[in-house]
């Protein structure tokens, strides 16, 4: 009954545990270099699907400009302003920063799409966002010192970095919501999204002056965790994201996998063996009560 949501949901899973895996690439070939090895593995994977189900037939010509400026916005732009905010806050506040994405696209989705709530989803809503941000504002103690909790640069440019990738999501889904309603198949659009995304990563390559290049040499440990990473975050994520988009609420959707957060939580505890605090719980808990009544409005 509730399929679009619990979509959503995994996309949510996916994007937790992908987002941890992308640590180590990331910060081995630079946030530009580590989105550009990743995206052309999840082209690759993508591909064999789409030409082994011909699902390309399912999405409609006319629909190119909104595929390529989604696949522009909210993905080469949005992913790679991630990836930054990445290098720079550490996976816990990147979430927190990317999950801003929801009121953000709650907004757009009322101004754009006229979307209306009904009050028990608003409040819903509002649950799962103060939630979220207690899961993550609550969730270091002074004892915690693993390196995933540091800050590089001035906090001030990761946060800008952090909103902007939100932001680029946002209006990323936004765009792309009249294509899944007409009921393209979501891996199909997930491919021409990511092979715009790529092919605009690759370019930046080759930019007069080669202003981008990789932080350091690729090894077979970091092109098997981007490529790990690159399945679970826009292989399965991003799909799962598209699907629950072609029939639900762009602010409900948007809202339910911005509890990537809150998932992280029991991750980053087996990896780093240091347990959150428990406001961080608390916050996990708020998430799945906002879930609830999202699911009955």
């Amino acid at each position: 009954m509730y399929l679009f949501e619990v979509a959503a949901l995994g996309a949510a899973a996916a994007w937790a545990v992908g987002s941890l895996i992308s640590a180590k690439p990331a910060a081995h070939l630079g946030a530009i270099g580590f989105n550009c090895v990743r995206m052309w593995f999840v082209v690759l994977f993508l591909g064999t699907y789409v030409l082994a189900t011909g699902s390309w037939s399912t999405v409609d010509s006319s629909h190119s400009f909104l595929i390529f400026m989604s696949g522009f916005i909210g993905i080469f732009m949005g992913d790679t302003l991630l990836f930054l905010t990445l290098n720079r806050m550490g996976p816990r506040r990147t979430a927190i920063l990317f999950s801003m994405n929801a009121p953000m696209s709650a907004l757009l989705g009322w101004v754009f799409l006229s979307e209306e709530l009904p009050f028990q989803a608003i409040i819903g809503i509002s649950i799962v966002i103060v939630g979220v941000l207690m899961a993550i504002a609550f969730g270091k103690r002074k004892d915690q010192l693993h390196k995933w909790e540091s800050i590089k640069g001035p906090i001030v440019v990761g946060v800008l970095f952090g909103t902007l990738a939100a932001l680029s999501q946002s209006v990323g889904s936004i765009i792309i919501r009249p294509v899944m309603a007409s009921g393209a198949d979501p891996v199909a659009v997930s491919l021409m999204r990511c092979t715009i995304a790529a092919f605009g990563l690759l370019a930046l390559f080759y930019l007069p002056g080669r202003p981008f290049k990789l932080a350091n040499p690729i090894n077979k440990e970091i092109v098997a965790l981007a490529s790990l990473s690159g399945v679970l975050g826009m292989g399965i994520g991003m799909t799962l994201i598209l699907y629950a988009l072609s029939g639900g609420e762009v602010g409900i959707v948007s809202t339910l996998s911005a509890t990537t957060p809150a998932m992280m939580l029991p991750v980053l505890w087996s990896q780093t063996k240091e347990c959150p605090a428990v406001g961080a719980w608390v916050g996990a808990a708020l998430v799945i009560v906002g879930c609830g009544l999202l699911f009955m409005s």
